[in-house]
């Protein structure tokens, strides 16, 4: 079983059944997937901060063990864990939203396994999975690879936290996850939860950044991470172009390489869209 772990509201979907897509088409491994979504309703914050729907859960599981009838997808509702640990806190308003802060809630939630892959809901996958999930970490409490930007302005072995292969075994004997979330209610951090992982660990496994691939796409990239990027031209700018942008993936990034993931994504969300509106 390969467990994955992706976290937000009702407006991740599209990014979920890319990603996941993106498994199912470049592994040829025939082991099943478990998808565990961690969401929550904050809605007193933002309207839009509502949790993923159970219509869009059942449908991720049809689409899940259309490749494999043994994978599921688990939803958990962790709006109890944020209310008591993180309402209020200096990192309320992260720089991205508050679904940022709840994976750090995994330690917590009853279910999750010993070995457990967070994905942010901007990946795809270039190659097999198998070669991320097989990586040792017995050792470790986790697995990542360099930030892009962070390992030339911060400091060298600056992890990107948007990939990341735990040993929830380890972390919770060395109690990552609780120190993480200590630091989220005590210290506006930069970061919030990527900048609070850092800071307490214990020991990692820094992997090459073919692993998450923040900026190119090689032949051996192994993850494509489409998070926000700066552009030299016409001028300097930054753009936030998501995988599920199939114009601009074509267009800006000129990527062919994911377009039997994108056609059946395109062909999936509009039957998506079609029983929503039958209903």
């Amino acid at each position: 079983m390969i467990d994955i772990l992706f976290c937000g509201n009702v407006g991740v979907f599209d990014g979920v059944l890319t990603c996941t897509l993106s498994v199912l088409r470049r592994t040829k491994s025939q082991e099943p997937l478990t998808l565990h979504v961690f969401t929550m309703d904050v809605s007193h914050l933002d309207p839009k901060y509502t949790p993923v729907t159970d219509e869009q859960i059942g449908f991720l599981q049809e689409v899940l063990q259309s490749y494999n009838k043994q994978s599921r997808v688990i939803k958990y509702d962790v709006t109890d864990y944020y209310m008591q640990y993180f309402s209020g806190c200096p990192n309320e308003g992260a720089y991205c939203s508050p679904f940022t802060l709840i994976r750090l809630f995994a330690d917590l939630v009853d279910g999750i396994p010993d070995k457990l892959l967070y994905l942010d809901t901007d990946i795809m996958f270039n190659r097999d999975i198998m070669l991320l999930w097989n990586i040792d970490i017995s050792r470790y409490e986790y697995a990542a690879a360099n930030d892009h930007y962070g390992k030339y302005l911060i400091n060298p072995r600056y992890i990107n936290a948007g990939v990341i292969l735990f040993n929830m075994k380890r972390c919770r004997e060395t109690g990552l996850f609780d120190k993480a979330r200590e630091w989220i209610r005590r210290k506006k951090l930069t970061f919030a939860d990527q900048s609070a992982i850092i800071r307490s660990t214990t020991k990692k496994k820094l992997l090459p950044q073919r692993y998450n691939d923040q900026k190119f796409l090689h032949r051996h990239t192994i993850v494509r991470h489409f998070s926000k990027r700066l552009f030299w031209l016409p001028y300097p700018h930054t753009d936030n172009i998501k995988q599920y942008h199939v114009e601009k993936v074509h267009n800006v990034f000129r990527y062919h390489q994911f377009d039997d993931i994108l056609d059946e994504y395109l062909r999936l969300k509009e039957e998506f869209n079609k029983r929503s509106r039958d209903v």
